[in-house]
């Protein structure tokens, strides 16, 4: 079995990452999503588990195992420092799952990363190709309130604030897919589909 190619999948809060990758899915392309990864990881790596407690204390888990994220985010809630220091205990133990989930992909032409902080974590560079997954802010924000009510519009935007800037993840972007729901999104990702199984960039 030969190596797959592998093809990360980013944009800003509220881009459309999910939708792009569901679509591909439909295609029948593995689809990793780090970060649905990264929670699981957090209750179930050990490892990453006892680093956490000992960086922010017992209390960062429940008495039944289960992750304690109200604790958790209001210890790195208008933290930069604290928040680094998370993603940097979270992200190589996110990178070696994903490492192991490719050893396992090797009769597929190409799997998908989808990751949030792909950029960010340096995980763009162990791409073959990165497609960055774009819409206009205002749209975006209006998606995240609705997907998530919870949340007010300046939580949104300090999330925005822990991110790269959209225009320097275009700038890196090797295929941009425009999510503004103007241009039809499923024909941009089969058009992407056919150059990734053809390998013609």
């Amino acid at each position: 079995m030969g190596s797959p190619l592998q093809i990360g999948v980013t944009g800003s809060i509220g881009a459309g990452k999910s939708l792009v990758c569901r679509i591909f899915h439909c295609l029948g392309v593995p689809v990793y999503d780090a970060d649905s990864h990264a929670k699981g990881l957090m209750t179930t790596d050990g490892i990453l588990v006892s680093k956490i407690k000992k960086e922010f204390g017992e209390l960062s888990y429940n008495s039944d195992g289960s992750l304690n994220r109200k604790y958790l985010s209001l210890a790195v809630f208008n933290d930069l420092e604290r928040l680094k220091k998370l993603n940097d205990l979270v992200h190589p133990r996110v990178q070696e799952d994903y490492r192991q989930w490719v050893a396992q992909m090797g009769s597929y032409p190409y799997v998908l990363k989808e990751a949030a902080l792909l950029f960010e974590a340096g995980s763009a560079q162990n791409m073959h190709k990165v497609i960055v997954v774009d819409a206009p802010k205002t749209l975006r924000m209006q998606r995240v309130l609705l997907r998530d009510p919870h949340r007010t519009i300046d939580q949104v935007i300090d999330i925005e604030r822990t991110q790269m800037p959209a225009g320097e993840k275009l700038r890196r972007a090797d295929f941009i897919v425009v999510n503004d729901e103007k241009i039809l999104l499923i024909p941009q990702v089969v058009e992407l589909h056919a150059r990734f199984l053809s390998r013609t960039w």
